[in-house]
């Protein structure tokens, strides 16, 4: 910063130094976005007719539709099994936090795509599933693996696991940010263990837990479209279908694109609210946001 006195005894006047850096990457990025915008606008390419036309079409919408509710359904099913991880981490003995570090560690190491496929051919390793006394015993209820496992079954079982292995780390770190003199002091103040653990050391965790939470639905809507290898009619997999037969490949993938945007632009506004909530009485701005 200069420093710059009009007249002898007047306060410094102080004058921002100068930053060609800043106006040369304002330069680029300008020149990047003209030829974007021009080539979005003049290029046949994108047929935009095109694109409107598929936006609300009845087979896109459906896979739009199976595209949340799977998203909603591993999320659920993730956040439950990873309190589950987490407390079981957190918790004494050797044996539950073993067996919960063994179920992190081989669904966080292995691909998602790995266990998509694995779930979906299921059948090939298990023909049948039942119900009964193990190693030979009777038998009560018995189903065929191709019956039981659909494409759905096999996307939320390999989306689900995979996030669960993530989700409870998520929630560990969370609870381990919490200062543990916080659940001594509830109690002394005569909360019940689960009490103390309710009213006191979850709502602080939560602004721990909450942000990370919001990347990884917003990262799972992504990942759906992994569930098109197994022949699931989510988003991906029905502008593909689409364009397999049309041979209008690029605008079914912008549709594609822009379905997405809108999504992940919903799930960004409600995880801005949920975040806004748990930062009230310890982030002033928050606060008054």
């Amino acid at each position: 910063m200069a420093q710059v006195e009009a007249k002898q005894g007047t306060v410094p006047v102080i004058l921002p130094a100068p930053r060609p850096g800043h106006w040369i990457g304002v330069a680029v990025v300008a020149a990047v976005g003209s030829w974007i915008a021009y080539q979005a606008l003049t290029n046949p390419g994108f047929q935009w007719g095109t694109v409107g036309r598929y936006m609300l079409h009845p087979q896109v919408l459906r896979g739009v539709g199976t595209t949340v509710e799977l998203t909603a359904l591993v999320m659920l099913m993730g956040a439950v099994l990873g309190v589950g991880l987490a407390l079981m981490r957190m918790g004494g003995g050797q044996v539950l936090p073993l067996c919960a570090y063994a179920f992190t560690w081989f669904f966080r190491g292995t691909p998602v795509l790995v266990q998509l496929v694995f779930w979906y051919n299921l059948a090939t390793l298990f023909p049948t599933l039942s119900l009964g006394v193990p190693f030979g015993g009777p038998k009560f209820a018995e189903v065929s693996s191709t019956a039981a496992i659909s494409s759905f079954t096999a996307a939320l079982l390999g989306l689900g696991l995979n996030e669960a292995a993530y989700m409870g780390e998520i929630v560990r770190a969370g609870l381990l940010s919490v200062d543990a003199g916080q659940g001594e002091a509830a109690r002394a103040l005569g909360y019940r263990p689960m009490q103390a653990f309710r009213v006191v050391v979850l709502p602080q965790a939560m602004r721990a837990i909450v942000p990370p939470t919001g990347n990884q639905v917003i990262g799972m809507l992504k990942y759906t479209s992994l569930a098109s290898v197994v022949a699931l009619p989510e988003l991906m997999n029905s502008v593909e279908t689409i364009y397999s037969r049309t041979f209008e490949t690029i605008p079914l993938l912008i549709v594609a694109a822009l379905w997405y945007l809108v999504l992940v632009s919903l799930l960004s506004a409600v995880q801005a609210v949920i975040e806004r909530r748990y930062r009230r009485g310890a982030d002033p701005a928050g606060a008054r946001g």
